[in-house]
């Protein structure tokens, strides 16, 4: 059975928003990757930023020492 074609008389801005909804539903996962990579950069770049975290590559005074867990 041949499908019903029908025009629309719809707005151009109609036609933009329905266009950009269905970009969103088929590139849905694409999107939700893209964010989880952005947000997760952006929390690691915020911790790593903070005095704290710094804290762990300041050198000893004993000298330096390769293994931080190695016996003499």
């Amino acid at each position: 059975m041949a499908r019903r074609v029908e025009t629309r008389n719809e707005s151009i801005l109609t036609r933009i928003v329905e266009a950009i909804f269905a970009f969103v539903r088929h590139a849905e996962f694409e999107i939700f990757f893209f964010l989880f990579f952005f947000i997760a950069y952006i929390l690691f770049k915020d911790i790593t930023s903070r005095p704290e975290y710094n804290q762990m590559f300041v050198k000893k005074p004993g000298g330096p020492e390769f293994w931080a867990f190695q016996k003499n």
